[in-house]
């Protein structure tokens, strides 16, 4: 049997670079929490007493004027680099210090090991002896690691080793250290470059998704051990710098802040947490872009699409049969472009056409092709164009065209505008909310579940209507071979309802999209919390209707627009279920 572990005040972790940087706040957090014992160990020594010139001085610049003469009094000429060495030295000794305080201040007890995690007998030896005075080791936290980051054909084998061997081969050390029958916690801090890869990194990847590994590996063989190894994303310390702050700003990685990043850590020892193996705590790393070559291309995918591996279908029936959304054919057409190029995003579709939908009945066909032709590249401005059409044949050999559009890519998206004619005031014209907007009558919204997120009518007028919204995301496999990435297929169909409400209000008819001059996306739509969109009715005509959307926060920052989106207006009795007609 199973059994989930505590963390006891009788508890002790071995925590390799646990004494200096992010995995020292860690522990102290964890101690703040869980006063028990911990072993630190690091490549710093830790000087018992301090130089009598850097008494009392903690400023960096005097600190290193009281260096420099101290070194021209030993005779010795102080250049940059043995002033740095003598600095560091003493600043690593004070952050020891600090760590091993503050653990002691929050009730636990802390020793601290000055050994190299890759020198396997002195490991060995120190850690025997500190077990004899602090007990045998309960739990594991591996933090040591090197970084020596270069694009991979400058890096050298020294570059490698170093960055391998304190991942993969202090762990392996440390394993071999205590018996692994007695551990109970074991933390590995992996990152996620070693998730999703990262320029300049190929050693540091590949040293962490080993450590990803292992975790898995030691949780099959010892089960009863709470294991997870953490794909830590960037932290908010002194590795981050100021310019390495603007990169992640401008490729949209958030960093961690360490108070929100050290509790937690805290959290995953819970043992609610005991079977979760690995976890990624941070922003995905996308990758940046690849410079453009002047070369225009063309591609041709081949696709299956079958109703079984698409379970949303289910709810998006038009007269008894599946219908794929026209939004999913957008964001089907813009992923496949951002595929080809990473680093860069769809930020537009425009002439958007429909000629014939795809129904998931007897005329779906075996396959589908989507052609990617490369209008046009704007090597300054990191631009590619595409113009991208999904097409069949019947079984007769006859080509059908199903969609066509416009995409353009860009690595540096726009800043969202603001949308100017914001009103949120409600009118209480239109009082119906929520699922009730669906599948009530003739005139309802024919959506299903995955669909019915309209929230309610905020105001409307002959002009316009603004309502809320709130997407519930559904689940991965739900979403099928359309899933929700930068272009959502699904928050921007919810996003079109509002005109169809408007339709009904006014003239007793409903429609379905026919096409759309434009569709520029500023951000990704949130998921599972409110947003708002603004639907300005341009034109109205006997068989269609004009509109621009503007999906946008509750301060009108807008995250998409649809321009131009024309709805065909059909009979009511057309949108239901064949039983029904």
């Amino acid at each position: 049997m199973i059994t989930t572990t505590q963390i006891r005040p009788a508890s002790v972790f071995l925590v390799s670079g646990g004494a200096k940087g992010i995995t020292a706040k860690c522990v102290i957090k964890l101690a703040q929490q869980h006063p028990c014992k911990f072993i630190l160990l690091g490549r710093s020594e830790l000087l018992e007493t301090e130089p009598d010139f850097a008494h009392n001085c903690f400023d960096e610049a005097t600190l290193k004027k009281r260096i420099m003469q101290y070194l021209l009094s030993t005779g010795e000429k102080p250049t940059p680099m043995s002033v740095q060495k003598l600095y560091n030295q003493l600043a690593s000794s004070r952050e020891i210090k600090e760590t091993l305080a503050a653990i002691q201040q929050a009730g636990g007890e802390a020793e601290y090991i000055s050994v190299d995690v890759t020198d396997t007998s002195a490991l060995n030896q120190k850690i025997t002896a500190t077990v004899e005075r602090m007990g045998e080791i309960t739990g594991i936290i591996h933090g040591a690691g090197n970084l020596a980051d270069k694009l991979i054909e400058k890096k050298t084998e020294q570059d490698f080793e170093k960055v391998y061997t304190a991942k993969v081969q202090g762990l392996e050390n440390i394993l071999a250290c205590v018996k692994p029958s007695q551990i109970e916690h074991l933390v590995l801090f992996s990152s996620v470059t070693g998730f999703y890869g990262n320029i300049g990194q190929s050693d540091y990847a590949i040293a962490n998704e080993i450590l990803n590994k292992s975790a898995h590996l030691f949780k099959q063989k010892y089960p009863q051990c709470h294991v997870v190894a953490i794909n830590w994303g960037g932290w908010d310390s002194g590795m981050v710098t100021p310019e390495l702050k603007k990169e992640f700003a401008r490729r949209g990685i958030d960093i961690i802040p360490i108070e929100a990043g050290t509790q937690m850590l805290v959290r995953e020892l819970h043992p609610v947490h005991h079977n979760t193996t690995q976890v990624v705590i941070g922003s995905p790393m996308p990758t940046p872009a690849a410079p453009l070559d002047s070369e225009l291309r063309t591609y041709r995918i081949r696709r299956k699409l079958t109703l079984a591996a698409n379970p949303f279908l289910h709810d998006h029936v038009i007269a008894g049969n599946p219908v794929l959304p026209a939004t999913c054919a957008v964001s089907w057409m813009s992923d496949v472009c951002e595929k080809l190029y990473p680093g860069y995003k769809a930020f537009s579709s425009t002439d958007f056409r429909i000629f014939k939908g795809i129904t998931f009945n007897e005329t779906l066909a075996d396959e589908y092709i989507l052609d990617l032709q490369e209008t046009s590249k704007n090597l300054d401005h990191h631009e590619i164009n595409f113009l991208c059409k999904i097409w069949s044949k019947t079984p007769e050999g006859k080509t059908i065209y199903h969609f066509s559009t416009q995409v353009k890519l860009l690595r540096d998206i726009p800043p969202a505008p603001i949308y100017e004619k914001l009103n949120l005031i409600e009118d209480n014209i239109i009082t119906t909310t929520g699922k009730d907007f669906y599948q009530t009558g003739e005139s309802a919204l024919f959506h299903g579940l995955s669909f019915q997120q309209l929230e309610r009518v905020i105001n409307i007028t002959p002009e316009k209507i603004t309502v809320e919204c709130f997407w519930q995301e559904i689940d991965k496999t739900k979403q099928g071979q359309f899933p929700a990435y930068w272009i959502n297929g699904f928050t921007t169909d919810l996003s079109t309802h509002p005109l169809w409400i408007w339709l009904h209000h006014y003239h007793q008819e409903i429609c379905l999209p026919g096409q759309q001059e434009k569709y520029e996306q500023f951000a990704k739509t949130p998921y599972n919390q409110p947003f708002y969109v603004s639907c300005e009715v341009k034109s109205k005509t006997q068989t269609s209707v004009i509109a621009d959307f503007f999906v946008h926060d509750k301060q009108g920052k807008i995250y998409s627009q649809l321009l131009g989106g024309k709805g065909i207006i059909f009979p009511a009795k057309l949108m239901q279920p064949k039983s029904q007609i």
